[in-house]
């Protein structure tokens, strides 16, 4: 709407023991071109020097408020700062990311443009991939770079159900205020981080009758290190992809969502989780296969046959995993959707990542190529070296 880029934006950033880049982070909001701010720092129990940090920053900018609290996850924090929120948008951003000086002014920009009162304006945003290392620092875009235009006119989500696909990414777009509280949208309130953005994710896309799409990247995101989740430590680390997307499945039928885009959407995220945590933890791993039938069993068959997106390998799991005998797998489409796949992929990164993108698309879920075996061997002969 037209005051749009008048409005005061509240920006939220919880905190746990994020010292080592908590002053990039804060210095990217500080400096934006874009004054009309008010920074919400919920530090949620850190015992590093986070509170210092933030406590200088308050003390010469008084657009900073700091809520020092005990330790109780991510999705508390982020719903305590929506509590105190008197912005009419909100943006989240976490700790050890920044974003670039011009990020609110030209998002604002964007939505005062259009007469809709708009929900969501949402952006790409870049991987900063081996950070720990500046010799080996990558900064490579996201899988929504040139994925979807510049909105000439607002959406909703089943018209471009890639957006839940993807990763969550809930940091690189802002949020109607009026929209999230209309809507009863807040964060679960799991322990630690959690996945808590994950249901925050499906709960407003799927709510929002009016979202728009700027193609320009802003937001700098630090992305896990390499070999970083291969082996969890715990049963509810393993089991946590899987739950998240059965609490988002929920919120789809707590919210009446039947769009076959949207929920096939949410079934290709299923079996990406499903695939990453073979990765990370072998399918011989109880809880992998557990957990796997849980989140089957909880797909439309009709919807999982019919999606070109899903591979024959995919396909078949959807069967076996459960212990049914699989019919004859119909794959209609799915030369069209690679092909689809492969062209985007050549104008968005170019040959050699197109390769490895469509090796991914192909691989089986259940297997891994001899590289990223000989990768996980290494792996775990270098953590039982070290301890």
């Amino acid at each position: 709407m037209i005051s749009d880029n008048r409005s005061l934006v509240s920006v939220i950033v919880p905190i746990y023991n994020a010292e080592t880049f908590l002053a990039q982070c804060l210095d990217s909001i500080a400096g934006q071109t874009y004054r009309n701010l008010e920074i919400i720092c919920i530090n949620d129990g850190s015992t590093d020097g986070s509170l210092a940090i933030l406590q200088d920053y308050a003390s010469r900018d008084n657009r900073f408020i700091v809520v020092d609290k005990q330790n109780e996850g991510y999705g508390t924090g982020c719903n305590l700062g929506l509590e105190r929120a008197r912005g009419q948008w909100v943006s989240i951003i976490e700790p050890d990311d920044w974003i670039d000086t011009t990020m609110y002014e030209e998002m604002l920009d964007f939505a005062s443009g259009f007469s809709e009162q708009i929900d969501i304006v949402k952006t790409p945003y870049r991987n900063i991939n081996n950070w720990n290392d500046p010799a080996r620092q990558k900064v490579t875009n996201s899988l929504l770079h040139k994925r979807l235009p510049t909105s000439r006119k607002p959406f909703t989500i089943a018209e471009h159900p890639v957006l839940i696909e993807k990763h969550p990414s809930i940091w690189s777009a802002i949020y109607r205020k009026d929209f999230l509280d209309e809507n009863d949208i807040r964060f679960p309130t799991y322990p630690g981080a959690g996945w808590a953005d994950n249901p925050f994710l499906i709960e407003t896309m799927v709510c929002a009758k009016a979202i728009l799409f700027l193609h320009k990247a802003f937001y700098n995101y630090r992305v896990d290190l390499p070999f970083s989740t291969i082996n969890h430590a715990t049963a509810d680390a393993v089991a946590r992809p899987f739950d998240r997307w059965i609490d988002m499945t929920r919120i789809l039928q707590k919210r009446n969502v039947t769009d076959a885009r949207i929920l096939q959407s949410h079934n290709f995220r299923g079996f990406n989780y499903i695939n990453g945590a073979i990765y990370d933890d072998g399918w011989e791993n109880p809880i992998v296969q557990q957990k796997t039938r849980e989140v089957l069993s909880m797909m439309d068959e009709n919807l999982v046959m019919s999606d070109p997106k899903l591979s024959k390998r995919f396909k078949t799991l959807y069967y076996e995993a459960q212990g049914k005998p699989a019919p004859d797998i119909p794959m209609k489409g799915r030369a069209g959707y690679l092909l689809d796949e492969a062209i985007y992929s050549l104008r968005a990164f170019g040959p050699l990542d197109t390769l490895n993108r469509l090796r991914n698309l192909v691989l089986p879920p259940a297997e891994r190529t001899s590289r990223e075996k000989l990768e996980k061997k290494a792996e775990k002969a270098r953590r039982k070296s070290a301890s």
